[in-house]
């Protein structure tokens, strides 16, 4: 229940806002106010705003009650900055425009934008953005620029900083200011000429002040993200400058940022990594400094815990199981414009370093595969150290830096803190060329004793970091909450006392985001700490990052991976504490809608999971827990009679289609969206690309020396084409016809009409019933491969996916796992004169299957558009037709993207019922675009 003035402030806000952008439940409050740090502020309000005419608005409501505001981008920060127990803004879709000019030397990008969609933007142009952050796969630009993130290449010279051209920014009162605008920045001038008029003196004051300006000069020689961009004031004359250079890393205290354009920077076509190993630190820290200078672009250093941690995971060099306790290692990237050049760089290198005994000789690799998975493990060694933490603890990162020639003795030292202090399974890694070290441990935030062992430890790093080697507090991550208190010490004095007067002139109320960067209560960093009970095993593991939300299918619809999971512990949590039956039963309710139910369970979130946590699976568990016995009786029923059941919905579907044929599309609609509606959703949701029943095949293929086992899926047999195809040809026919083409002779398994993957099953949480299923196919297709010697062709992606997970021993392939192995060599391919579609499925992704699905589809076709940001398209089997909403969510922007498409490829039935309804082209089988633009390659 909201406390006044919060009643009042919702009513304001709904006056301009759809009611559901607006939320003050208790689930979603508390699910869309979690970041990624250890602490937890829950909101009393949770506005998503599409625009910056909303943003004016919304300051307009909070400044009329003097109540404050937060801003929140992605919220992947680490250091507590992105949360608020008032107010608080999410950037909705509506902030994911940009524009690319100056021949790529600028993009203009809005703060919804994440950041490698930004690098995609820019690839053609052979450019990208200079901030590289870790986690610039979930992050977004608002964040990136709001914590002047940086990275593991782009150093303190191409972090936004230094690439910034020009923003946009509403000020506190709602005040507007282009940079880049020559009018905006007069009518500003004129409206506001105390802020240009007071960041001008405090220029002349400490310019007037060699000590203090040499000091800030001084910090800014490395990275350093703690408290404001003072440089701003040293670096610059114009108070222009000045103010968007104090919003860089500013953690939306002193304004709102709703547009920046970046000077952008070239990305070189080649490169080359090596997994340096040296003896010790020390070793290492010396090779590190002496590339210093544009040897190499990165150098990533990682002490010996950090490597165990991670010595195991696919794709690691060999034998680092077996260095020493003291080794090290360096993970460093060269880059050039040509091969050549790329060769002699890394002649170059080992050059350099060659005086610095390694433990064995460096080896680099320049195939992408290889070095890709060296720096995915890399970006992941955060989470995976929070991934193996004991249950109930929380993870926390620090990020500190030390100048150069200091890094050794400062990376000794911090292990010897470690030690004093018990965290005995705490690494360090981190950007070397830059002496910025980032430490990881585990911490118990239950008990007194920890919390002050935590507090001891964290006032000996701080006092070692900023007067021992007058280094950097914070690096890159921003200063947030758990480093406010230290500011002061750091900076001293004369530079903290700027610090107010620069948030006092832009922010005099205290209104944008109180308690981050400066905060008074010298113990905020020990308070609102986030609880994490123990849940399941599932997510116990979660450090709840984000970086699984850019996938999920439902992350602007209810909730995302990292969301559901947040709600569940807090399921827990009230069963652990005992809670009012009346507080959890409110709270379950809203969690079967928001976390369950509209979950595609696709487990996409598990292939960006650091840990690969699929949240899908866990969900589908919770599912089975809330069966009862007559709900599994059914299950089981319908598991039992599959051939009359597949029956019963060829059935229903000529029935449809008879009424379709009938009524009409329109009045059909409205009549199925009623009873829909009016059923609690319990009748499946009919809608225009609703497929009619399939005819029985046709075609047979000739005998010949090559034979395949053919598995129709259950969805593929009785599923046909929509009414407004022009193609009635069922997939079966057209499957037959291609690998008729390419020679082969088609066996089929036995009773084939009762066979199913079981996936209908396990989706709804009937995991026993789904397991029958699959294993009553499993040895119907032993039987039909001669025991796994024949290979096995599913049309269905899923379905193939789900049986590769569990069935071993066999060769089992999906249409373009099949068509590029076996067919591309038995046939010749002339592309279709048509632009089409293309969408990969979730499972398709998940088999590594995206880059060979669109090389095949441009053989065949003359143009092939892969629609951005689709990674799901949410219909999750049949879950479409009773959440259609889900459907609609995940694919509202794809009608938008197929501009001059007239048919669409996939590789599953029922998704493509989603996408012809969204997309409004039909889309079908990628089989059917195989099969004509093919025919039988002939005999040299």
């Amino acid at each position: 229940m909201l406390i006044a003035p919060y009643d009042e402030i919702q009513k304001e806000l709904l006056a301009f806002l759809p009611k559901d952008r607006v939320y003050t439940d208790a689930l979603r409050t508390l699910a869309y106010g979690t970041d990624a740090s250890f602490y937890r502020l829950i909101p009393k309000i949770v506005v998503d705003t599409d625009s910056e005419d909303e943003v004016v608005r919304i300051l307009a409501v909070v400044n009329a009650h003097q109540v404050p505001v937060t801003f929140r981008a992605a919220g992947t920060s680490l250091s507590g900055q992105a949360i608020s127990d008032s107010v608080l803004v999410r950037l909705g879709d509506g902030w994911r425009h940009y524009r690319i000019f100056d021949d790529a030397a600028k993009i203009e990008l809005e703060p919804g934008i994440i950041g490698s969609q930004a690098n995609k933007y820019l690839a053609p142009h052979g450019k990208k953005i200079g901030p590289d952050p870790a986690s610039i796969d979930s992050c977004k630009i608002g964040g990136i620029v709001a914590n002047n993130a940086s990275g593991m290449c782009c150093g303190v010279a191409e972090n936004s900083y230094k690439t910034l051209h020009s923003m946009r920014l509403v000020l506190v009162d709602g005040t507007p200011l282009d940079t880049g605008d020559p009018a905006s920045r007069n009518a500003f001038a004129q409206s506001h000429r105390h802020i240009l008029d007071g960041l001008s003196e405090m220029r002349a004051k400490v310019l007037a002040d060699p000590a203090l300006a040499e000091r800030i000069h001084h910090k800014f020689k490395i990275k350093n993200t703690t408290g404001y961009s003072l440089n701003a004031i040293v670096d610059f004359e114009d108070p222009f400058e000045i103010l968007q250079h104090l919003l860089v890393g500013s953690e939306g205290t002193l304004a709102f940022i709703s547009k920046v354009v970046y000077n952008t920077v070239v990305e070189h076509p080649h490169k080359a990594s090596a997994l340096m190993r040296f003896p010790d630190v020390r070793s290492a820290c010396r090779a590190a400094t002496a590339l210093r200078g544009g040897a190499v672009s990165a150098a990533e250093i990682m002490d010996r815990a950090s490597i165990a941690s991670v010595q195991d995971k696919p794709g690691m060099p060999e034998g680092l199981d077996k260095l020493g306790p003291d080794a090290c290692a360096l993970l460093v990237e060269v880059r050039a414009e040509t091969a050549d050049e790329l060769q002699k760089k890394i002649g170059s290198v080992k050059e350099i370093i060659k005086d610095i005994e390694p433990l064995e000789p460096h080896k680099f690799t320049d195939i992408p595969a290889e070095f890709g998975k060296l720096w995915n493990v890399r970006k992941g060694l955060f989470p995976a150290v929070g991934a193996v933490r004991e249950a109930g603890t929380t993870v926390i990162i620090e990020d500190v830096a030390f100048p150069i020639e200091s890094l050794a003795d400062g990376a000794l030292d911090l292990q010897e803190l470690f030690r004093k202090h018990g965290y005995d399974k705490a690494i360090i890694f981190g950007h070397a060329l830059e002496g910025n070290l980032h430490f990881v441990f585990t911490q118990d935030f239950n008990a007194q004793a920890e919390i002050d062992r935590y507090e001891a430890f964290l006032n000996d790093v701080t006092d070692m970091v900023a007067n021992k080697y007058q280094g950097s507090l914070k690096a890159e991550h921003g200063t947030g909450r758990n480093m406010a208190h230290f500011v002061e010490l750091e900076w001293g004095r004369d530079a903290f006392a700027l610090m107010r007067e620069i948030k006092a002139l832009f922010d005099p109320k205290g209104l944008l985001n109180p308690g981050v960067i400066l905060n008074d209560d010298p113990r905020a960093h020990l308070k609102d700490l986030k609880p994490l009970p123990v849940a399941d095993d599932m997510v116990d593991r979660c450090i709840e990052c984000g970086f699984c939300e850019p996938v999920c299918p439902s992350r602007t619809l209810t909730l995302t991976p990292r969301q559901r999971i947040v709600a569940y512990r807090e399921i827990s949590r009230q069963e652990q504490a005992g809670d009012a039956a009346e507080t959890k039963r409110a709270f379950h309710e809203s969690y079967d809608y928001d976390g369950e139910a509209t979950c595609a369970a696709d487990g996409l979130c598990g292939t960006r999971c650091p840990v690969s946590i699929d949240t899908g699976k866990f969900i589908k568990q919770y599912r089975a827990w809330g069966h009862g016995r007559w709900a599994n009786a059914a299950a089981t029923f319908t598991a039992n009679t599959t051939g009359m059941t597949i029956h019963a919905v060829s059935g229903a579907l000529r029935v449809a289609g008879a009424a379709q044929d009938v009524l009409g599309d329109r009045v059909m609609d409205a009549v199925a969206g009623g009873l829909h509606k009016g059923s609690g959703k319990r009748i499946p949701r009919w809608n225009t690309s609703m497929p009619r029943a399939a005819t029985p095949a046709r075609l047979k293929t000739p005998a010949t020396g090559n034979r395949v086992v053919y598995f129709p899926s259950c969805v593929a047999r009785h599923m046909g084409p929509e009414k407004h195809d022009p193609d009635k040809t069922a997939i079966r026919d057209r499957t037959l016809s291609l690998l008729a083409k390419a020679g082969y002779e088609v066996v089929y398994p036995a009773d084939m009409t009762k066979l199913c993957c079981g996936q209908p099953w396990e989706s709804k949480g009937f995991i026993k019933q789904g397991d029958a299923k699959l294993q009553e196919l499993e040895c119907a297709l032993r039987a039909a491969s001669n025991g796994g010697e024949l290979p096995i062709l599913c049309d269905t992606s899923p379905c193939l996916y789900r049986m590769k997970e569990h069935i071993k021993g066999l060769k089992l392939y999906e249409p373009v796992e099949f068509a590029v192995q076996f067919l591309a060599d038995k046939l010749e391919f002339t592309p279709v004169n048509r632009k089409v579609a293309l969408h990969v499925t979730c499972s398709s992704r998940k088999m590594g299957l995206a880059e060979p699905m669109e090389a095949l589809a441009r053989r065949c076709a003359r143009e092939v558009v892969v629609p951005e940001e689709v990674f799901c398209c949410g219909f999750a089997g049949d879950r479409g037709f009773n959440y259609p909403e889900l459907n609609q969510a995940a694919l509202k922007d794809l009608r938008r993207q197929l501009d001059g498409c007239t048919v669409g490829y996939s590789t599953s039935r029922t998704c493509e019922v989603g996408l012809s309804l969204h997309g409004e082209v039909p889309y079908k089988n990628i089989v059917f675009l195989l099969d004509e633009a093919s025919w039988p390659k002939q005999a040299e």
